[in-house]
């Protein structure tokens, strides 16, 4: 056990995650201060980051390494604001997780409606990637500090959905950009890595896969079950051994650039 501890144990390691009032968010944030970490929930509604941590503080006893942030993630100043309050509440930075996402909607590719793709393009990838991670890289290197980030890609990363084409070209970016991203930070000792969960079922996605009247699975949801060859949606909590090993220096310090799939075998389900 002494072992497992050293390896995946990270006390003294401070966390910031994005859309920190979320599903996701909320599963990872539970492994790491079960893991010895220090969290801060950055969400842009304080009401939610405040729940979360409430829900935390009871389910793991950690209320003394938890900290919740009001953050708009696609304006700098916001983050950079965060990113002090961060400092300043548990006493540095070290890993940023980039948990702000989602969809809104599902159309024809003609029928897609412009102002609506450009909002969720930019949830997914000005907020959900570029701008917490340009403001957090900034920190690390004007503070000559190594540092991890994570971010959240999906199954749209490799295959696009159907139906959900501003998700689709952001989350296959935010897989490109993690290379990208990795390669430019290395001198620096930055690590850059994500996480491409398979189904989870969270607020975004409820309604699209299960029927809020009857319960049963929707179509699309029976199509994803259909596809998975585990044939069931995961767990979050099943997204806790990969975010654990992707934070560790010690267990992932010479891993970057790539992105790990927790999907219940999507990607390899054949005909």
């Amino acid at each position: 056990m002494d072992y497992v501890r050293e390896m995946f144990g990270l006390e003294g390691t401070r966390v910031a995650i994005t859309g920190g009032g979320g599903v996701i968010a909320g599963a990872m944030s539970e492994a790491l201060l079960k893991a010895g970490a220090s969290v801060a929930l950055w969400d842009i509604k304080k009401e939610f980051s405040d729940a979360a941590v409430d829900r935390l503080s009871e389910s793991t006893g950690a209320s003394d390494r938890l900290l919740s942030v009001e953050s708009d993630a696609m304006d700098h100043a916001s983050v950079r604001g965060a990113v002090d309050e961060t400092v300043d509440g548990i006493g540095g930075l070290d890993v940023l997780i980039n948990a702000a996402g989602g969809n809104r909607g599902k159309s024809s590719f003609i029928e897609t409606d412009m102002e609506q793709f450009e909002f969720v393009l930019k949830l997914n990838l000005v907020a959900g990637l570029m701008v917490p991670t340009q403001v957090v890289a900034k920190y690390w290197i004007d503070n000559e500090r190594p540092g991890a980030v994570i971010n959240l890609a999906s199954m749209a990363s490799y295959i696009p959905l159907s139906g959900v084409w501003a998700y689709d070209a952001a989350k296959s970016a935010v897989m490109n950009l993690t290379m990208g991203a990795a390669k430019e930070f290395a001198p620096h000792r930055i690590r850059v890595n994500a996480i491409a969960p398979g189904f989870f079922i969270g607020k975004q996605n409820r309604a699209l896969l299960i029927d809020e009247k009857t319960g049963d699975l929707t179509p699309r949801g029976q199509a994803v079950i259909d596809h998975t060859p585990f044939g069931r949606f995961g767990e979050a909590s099943e997204l806790a051994g990969v975010t654990l090993f992707l934070a560790s220096e010690k267990a992932a310090g010479f891993v970057t650039g790539v992105t790990v799939p927790v999907d219940g075998g999507y990607l390899v389900h054949n005909i």
